[in-house]
């Protein structure tokens, strides 16, 4: 599995072309009348504002999905194999893919499955209070949003790997044979990313101080009949859970600046001293960063549709309207993460040097004190062996 992770700039391509062959197919279902279209007022959570294929018609819609989803096979097969003919419609084909699949057309939702996948998890083999059955809180319009998130995942690792394999660059780490930019030395990327951290915990810690409140008998924000209505249907209790949540991801998010985040801590017995893999942080922060981003641009919509709301009930929806800049720190925060502890590339041999891309776990140290990994013939990047 370690390897197969390894080798992802060979198989990205080959992955979104798949899986827009398996979406496609489903487009062409739905298309000749096939039923579980998720969009627009099929899905039993429309509103107004929540999706911007809210209005979507399974007629109109899904010979669309089809189409796309052909030109996605081609796209993907011909970056897999590194076509240079077409460069620009396949790179802008890819990254509009990704954008898309990943920000725009998911939702809030994905952002409440996640965090009550522990409540939803216990509830699978205990039963959902009250009865309600499983299907009712993970519908298949749910689910689909996943789906298209995991699309989207695939599509920017597609285009990401194909963008720097056609210029030249090492597909796994980015690097080229004239040194990274400036701003992705250890100096400038220690300094942006303290500063995307610091954003990155605080925005969240405005939504979590007003459900803490509510928790401890405090309307901060709202209205004494409201608070009233959360203490009676339990709400506030979820509200507190939420917080939890929150509270617990804003000090994960302060591990991308200290040293706990690097080594593991004593506290962690068996794995205390040894260095933090750091795709276990950058994987899990990245994913979250898209999700946070997606759910703050959907409270938006929804906000533009039914308004800003009482001012009496600002803790309702004004602390939600601040997640897009949350999920743009937390990908910055990952990202310096990420040059940080990055070391020299098993793939091209470059990188590694203190001070420059920072030290790794293998291959740290002085350029001058590490021998150059042997690559293939002279005068042909490592990159393309």
């Amino acid at each position: 599995m370690r390897e197969l992770v390894a080798r992802w700039p060979g198989w990205a391509g080959y992955a979104a072309a798949v899986w827009s062959l398996a979406y496609g197919a489903l487009g062409l279902f739905w298309a000749l009348g096939g039923g579980g279209f998720p969009f627009g007022r099929s899905d039993p959570d429309w509103e107004p504002g929540l999706s911007v294929l809210g209005e979507a018609t399974r007629q109109a819609a899904a010979p669309v999905i089809a189409v796309l989803g052909a030109l996605g096979v081609a796209a993907g097969w011909a970056m897999a194999r590194g076509a240079l003919r077409g460069r620009p419609l396949l790179l802008g084909f890819a990254w509009t893919a990704a954008v898309t699949l990943t920000v725009v057309v998911t939702d809030n939702r994905v952002l409440m499955l996640v965090a009550y996948a522990p409540l939803l998890a216990v509830f699978a083999f205990t039963g959902v209070p009250g009865g309600q059955p499983m299907a009712e809180l993970v519908p298949w319009s749910r689910i689909n949003l996943f789906v298209l998130l995991a699309g989207g995942l695939l599509w920017a690792l597609a285009a990401l790997a194909y963008q720097r394999r056609t210029a030249g660059r090492c597909p796994a780490c980015g690097r080229g044979e004239h040194g990274a930019a400036r701003w992705t030395g250890q100096h400038a990327v220690r300094r942006w990313g303290r500063w995307a951290v610091v954003v990155a915990a605080v925005v969240p810690a405005l939504y979590d101080a007003s459900r803490f409140a509510w928790a401890a008998g405090v309307p901060l924000g709202i209205t004494e009949e409201f608070w009233r209505w959360l203490d009676e249907s339990g709400l506030r209790w979820a509200g507190l859970f939420l917080s939890l949540m929150g509270l617990g991801g804003a000090v994960l998010t302060l591990g991308l600046v200290q040293r706990w985040g690097e080594v593991y801590p004593r506290w962690i017995w068996f794995r205390a001293g040894r260095p933090v893999p750091p795709m276990l942080a950058v994987v899990p922060a990245s994913i979250v960063s898209v999700i946070v981003l997606s759910g703050g641009l959907t409270y938006w919509r929804l906000r533009m549709v039914h308004g800003f709301g009482d001012v009496d009930m600002w803790a309702t929806w004004a602390p939600s309207l601040a997640w897009p800049l949350w999920g743009v720190a937390l990908a910055a925060a990952t990202l310096a993460y990420h040059l940080r502890r990055r070391g020299a590339c098993r793939r091209c041999g470059r990188g590694g040097a203190w001070g420059t891309d920072g030290p790794g776990e293998r291959g740290a140290g002085p350029a001058a004190e590490r021998a150059p990994e042997p690559g293939p013939a002279a005068g042909r990047p490592a990159w393309r062996g």
